[in-house]
């Protein structure tokens, strides 16, 4: 994880939580995998919940998803807060993640993603995706997640001395909105639908 990322996602926390210090929050990190670095600490209050997340065990993973796009292991509505940086260019099927994103969270939920919009090819252990505000909006609105904001640091500046530059990360914040019974049963069908589709493909 780049220092410029880390910085992203503390603003985040500081804008969006700093007021809710004192609520029980879960906080699921997709991606969580510390290789070189995690976002853990900027969660470590005494009130919240957080959780790491990945495909694979290791440093800084309390959950292992057995399927990358259907997430078992984590109940439906049982997440306050999402956050993922630096995975979802990894992703292949982004966009199914958008709509398990929405499932997992409750309703008023924030999401916190943050990838690339530029920077080199680095597979872990594939490399498919770079985002523009424009994309990284458009998968919100497929997954069903209203766009509360959405950028990319064009010119992450000089201040940073490892690969920060490189990258120009976009980041979004998007939130769950108030569902309809018939809104949220027809979200679970079209996920379902997307599951088997990528299933299908593998």
């Amino acid at each position: 994880m780049h220092q410029s990322s880390f910085d992203k996602m503390c603003s985040f926390r500081d804008r969006y939580l700093a007021a809710r210090k004192h609520e029980p929050l879960v906080i699921l990190d997709l991606g969580s995998q510390d290789v070189n670095g995690s976002y853990r600490p900027l969660f470590d209050e005494g009130s919240w919940k957080y959780l790491g997340a990945d495909m694979s065990s290791g440093a800084n993973v309390d959950i292992v998803l057995a399927d990358p796009y259907c997430w078992s292991e984590v109940k439906p509505g049982s997440v306050d807060v999402l956050i993922s940086g630096q995975a979802f260019e990894h992703i292949e099927y982004f966009w199914i993640t958008m709509q398990e994103i929405s499932r997992v969270l409750k309703q008023a939920g924030l999401c916190c993603l943050i990838a690339p919009s530029g920077g080199p090819e680095h597979r872990y252990p594939v490399d498919c995706w770079r985002f523009y505000p424009d994309g990284f909006a458009a998968a919100a609105r497929f997954g069903g997640i209203e766009v509360v904001e959405v950028f990319t640091d064009w010119t992450p500046g000089d201040t940073y001395t490892d690969e920060s530059a490189l990258w120009k990360d976009t980041m979004l914040v998007g939130r769950k909105p108030r569902q309809t019974w018939f809104a949220r049963r027809k979200a679970s069908v079209r996920r379902w639908m997307m599951c088997k589709a990528a299933a299908w493909n593998d």
